[in-house]
Formats: C-alpha cells, structure tokens, sequence
C-alpha cells in the first residue's frame, strides 16, 4: 500500500458507515464482524424492509451497502435497481451464485462491485476500501463529465462557475466557496468529514485548510444556499463526524 492509498484509508475507516443486507445469520454476523475490525461502522438489516428502516432511521444516508442477492421478498438486483433510481450510495453485490450472468447483470444495473461467497476476508475489505475510495475522495468521472448539477432548484454551471438561485439569480461565489460546494455536489447525502473536506481543499489550492476555516466556509457557503431560516437545511452538521449535503443531485 503506497503513502496515498494509507492516507486515504485513515480518512475512511473512521468515518465510512457500511449497510450490510443479508438474512443468513451467520454470513451477516461474519461480514459485520470483519468490516468492523478493519475499523468501519457497520449496520445491517435482514431484507429490503429492514434497510430502508435502517436508511430511513439514520442521521444520514450509509457510505456504502453490501446487498445480497438471494433475499427473502425483494431481491438484492431489485433492491439495487431502487436504491440506484434514488441515490448514488455504492453497493457490492454479494452472493454464493457465481454465475457470469448474474454478475454482468449486478453490475449493469448499478452495482459498483460484485464478490462471490466464499471470499477471501482481507480482498474482500479491500474491495470495499477500493470502492469508498472511489466514490468518496475522487471527483467522480459522471461529474467531471458534466456540465451542470442541479439540486434543491439551485443550479451550478461548471463551465461558468455560476450557481444560479431557483428565483434565477446569479449568486456570487468565492473561489473557496465553489470548490466546497461542488466538493459537496460530488459526494451528495454521505457524511464528509472536516479532515475529507480538507483533502478537497488541498487539491483545489483554493482554501486554508484547518478545521476552524472549513467551518467558516461551510456558514459562509450556508447563508448564500439557505437564505431563508424557514427552509430545509441543505447542509446538516453531523455531530462528531462533519457534513452531510442533503438533497440529490442531478447531472446535465
């Protein structure tokens, strides 16, 4: 492992909350138990009903859900196709089918990776490390791609620089500003942690980076995107843990 993938599991570990979907007992006590000795916070459910209780209950969307196939009710491919429509949380696939199809399938539907039981216990937490990493601390390439993100009836226009209010006003941003909100717009409804939203700002050049500063920013950005203390919050401060971006975000 070189200096930057350490770096990048040390801000991850702590922080990544994982969704495990299985209904045998043992394999989801197994799976728990080996996620959270690598340092992960680890939740699980026996079915769909459950994790959408679990997702619905908790302060914040999970940072990635292993989902098992072969499920009691809806199925982990169904499950996958909901959570896809609704979100961009990562999901591996996980089943004791090793079947080809299957696994094109898991992946043409959204899946992120796909791993066949019985696994290697560390390839399997790397696999998991690889994926978090993937879509929590890279820009992720369908945003890069884009031109314009859309959330809560705000609109960025990356080429610009220009988010622009849902009343049609062009609201102002500093440049420290805009690398945080589209730090934000990459990572929608996961928490980012302080230490997260620092590595963003070291890449972009834009911002101081301590604690104190990200704060700062993070109001500052707040009273341009929530003018009205009336409106549901955009930005929600996790306790202890950072920043969560609450609504989706759509790409054009």
């Amino acid at each position: 492992m070189n200096a930057g993938q350490e770096r990048d599991q040390r801000l991850l570990d702590p922080e990544a909350h994982l969704l495990i979907v299985e209904d045998d007992g043992e394999m989801r006590t197994l799976v728990a138990r080996l996620l959270r000795e690598a340092g992960f916070r680890v939740s699980t459910a026996r079915d769909g009903r459950e994790m959408f209780e679990v997702m619905a209950e908790a302060t914040a969307p999970p940072d990635l859900v292993v989902l098992d196939v072969m499920l009691p009710g809806a199925s982990g491919f169904d499950l996958c196709r909901r959570l896809r429509a609704q979100s961009q949380v990562p999901i591996i696939m996980l089943t004791a089918r090793a079947d080809e199809t299957d696994r094109v399938v898991g992946l043409e539907i959204g899946a992120d990776d796909y791993v066949s039981k019985p696994f290697a216990p560390r390839e399997f937490v790397a696999r998991v490390r690889a994926v978090l990493r993937r879509t929590m601390n890279d820009p992720g390439h369908s945003v890069a791609a884009a031109r314009r993100l859309r959330f809560a009836g705000w609109s960025l226009d990356l080429k610009a620089r220009e988010l622009t209010s849902p009343c049609g006003v062009i609201v102002d941003l500093s440049g420290a500003e805009h690398d945080l909100l589209l730090a934000f717009l990459e990572h929608p409804q996961r928490v980012l942690s302080r230490e997260q939203l620092m590595e963003v700002a070291k890449r972009r050049m834009s911002l101081d980076t301590s604690d104190r500063a990200v704060d700062v920013q993070v109001s500052r950005l707040r009273r341009k995107i929530e003018p009205d203390e009336a409106s549901p919050a955009i930005i929600k401060t996790v306790r202890g843990s950072g920043y969560v971006f609450v609504p989706p975000v759509t790409r054009e």
